[in-house]
């Protein structure tokens, strides 16, 4: 039985990560191309260690860009790799590689995980999201409101508003944080 005075560790949240950043210093929040590839590496043991243990084939790609390391899970043959590139598996599979990795470096990571293309497939849902939205926009209303997302996906969603030539900002708290459009 654990001691009730004893501090539990939390691992942080997207929004404890943007707080971070955004009161931090760039040396604090820059990881070294080095120190990505190495986030890389110990994320790749861990995920071949998973497809190991169920039976799955899968090649994986490491690479280092934007300040994050990036797996890349797939198959050359007709595979079940499938069966972990539902959205929810691989986001639920990059926060356990992401643990993976912060028990090995002491580092939180902001690894990016992708499986038999499901990021490639969420960037095309978001898009359509996006243009959806703008629709409402071009037909009268003032904004239009996406559904909550994690920040990275929010990212991408300002990413692609502002290829639209319109204006996004989040809004809300933690899991209620969402994307707003708006006219530029």
């Amino acid at each position: 039985m654990s001691d009730p005075n004893t501090p539990i560790e939390a691992t942080p949240t997207d929004a404890d990560v943007a707080t971070e950043e955004a009161t931090a210093t760039p040396t604090e929040t820059e990881r070294t191309v080095v120190q990505l590839e190495e986030e890389g590496d110990i994320a790749a043991d861990y995920i071949e260690e998973l497809l190991d243990i169920t039976d799955l084939d899968g090649d994986i790609d490491i690479d280092a860009r934007d300040g994050r390391a990036y797996l890349s899970v797939n198959s050359s043959q007709d595979s079940n790799l499938r069966i972990l590139s539902k959205p929810d598996t691989v986001n639920a599979l990059q926060e356990l590689t992401r643990l993976a990795v912060q028990a090995k470096t002491g580092s939180f990571s902001r690894l990016i995980l992708d499986v038999g293309g499901s990021r490639a497939a969420r960037v095309a849902e978001l898009t359509t999201l996006v243009d959806h939205a703008v629709e409402r926009i071009e037909a009268g209303a003032q904004a239009a409101s996406l559904p909550p997302m994690s920040s990275y996906e929010r990212k991408l969603v300002h990413d692609i508003v502002g290829a639209r030539g319109f204006l996004s900002a989040s809004e809300g708290e933690g899991r209620d944080r969402h994307t707003v459009v708006t006219r530029a």
